[in-house]
């Protein structure tokens, strides 16, 4: 019998051609694994595959360091980008903040609440306002003041925290601050955010008095990667909420970050169950 825990999730895409799902199903069966579950997507337009499988691994016979070598051949026989986790592998997240804290107090809750397969072991922010939650919540907290004039040196400071911390996500939680292309390279695709979604058509600091001065009906809230092209990047996640004349203001700010931090919290709950696949400028997010 093996020594396999837990469940094994493999994300794979292939141009579209028949036979995937039976290859793959083949290769699950035979080495005694029982799927649990299964979605494709195929991209019409395109002729793209995209599959989420997840088996359990308790009497699997291919060990967890074996099974990559394993499905290898399989991979190559369809030409595909796959990747395999573990639903035992805690996913490693730095959450990044400035002086909001709704978004994080939300993701500390749901984090202590067991939601999450993640691991926090560091908060890093651009002003001390926030280390009193940090602290409260036995999370290291770092402080790198950025300035036009420091922000390549302390940006370099934050990649080398995160590289020695072995950070696999980093969760801007309303971080005002925008990255450089350098560090957006070093984690491609591992940077996710949280924005209102007026952008791009209320831009600026006040986004709120700008839809409430323009008589909007709807607001909302988008969760995406980060990308060298401010906000927009993939796009994981979002929601809305109705309003009317008579919110104010007031009710506006409230209600968008009310939007905010149950966007990012999904989010960051579709990364952690790793069901997202990145799909050129879009995602597939499997349910």
């Amino acid at each position: 019998m093996s020594e396999n825990k837990g469940n094994a999730i493999l994300l794979f895409t292939c141009p579209d051609q028949n036979g995937i799902v039976a290859k793959i199903s083949q290769f699950i069966y035979q080495g005694g694994g029982n799927i649990i579950y299964l979605d494709e997507h195929v991209n019409q337009n395109q002729q793209f595959f995209s599959l989420r499988v997840v088996w359990n691994m308790n009497q699997f016979n291919i060990s967890a360091k074996q099974l990559h070598q394993a499905f290898e051949p399989i991979a190559k026989q369809f030409q595909a980008h796959w990747r395999i986790e573990f639903s035992e592998t805690k996913l490693r997240v730095a959450i990044f903040v400035s002086k909001y804290d709704h978004c994080l107090q939300e993701i500390l809750w749901r984090y202590h609440m067991n939601e999450y397969q993640i691991e926090i072991p560091l908060i890093i922010s651009n002003h001390p306002d926030l280390q009193n939650i940090a602290e409260a919540n036995n999370i290291p907290y770092h402080v790198f003041p950025i300035s036009k004039e420091n922000k390549a040196e302390q940006e370099a400071k934050e990649i080398a925290l995160l590289r020695e911390n072995k950070i696999d996500l980093v969760v801007l939680a309303r971080y005002m601050q925008v990255l450089s292309p350098d560090f957006i390279q070093a984690f491609q695709n591992k940077i996710i955010n949280i924005h209102h979604s007026f952008l791009p058509g209320f831009v600026g600091g006040n986004p709120y008095k700008q839809a409430y001065e323009r008589g909007v009906k709807i607001i909302g809230a988008t969760s995406h990667y980060v990308t060298e092209e401010l906000d927009e990047g993939p796009i994981i996640e979002q929601d809305i909420m109705r309003i009317t004349h008579k919110d104010t203001i007031n009710d506006l700010v409230r209600k968008g970050r009310d939007l905010e931090r149950i966007v990012l919290a999904r989010a960051l709950r579709y990364k952690a169950e790793h069901r997202i696949i990145v799909d050129g400028t879009r995602t597939i997010v499997f349910d």
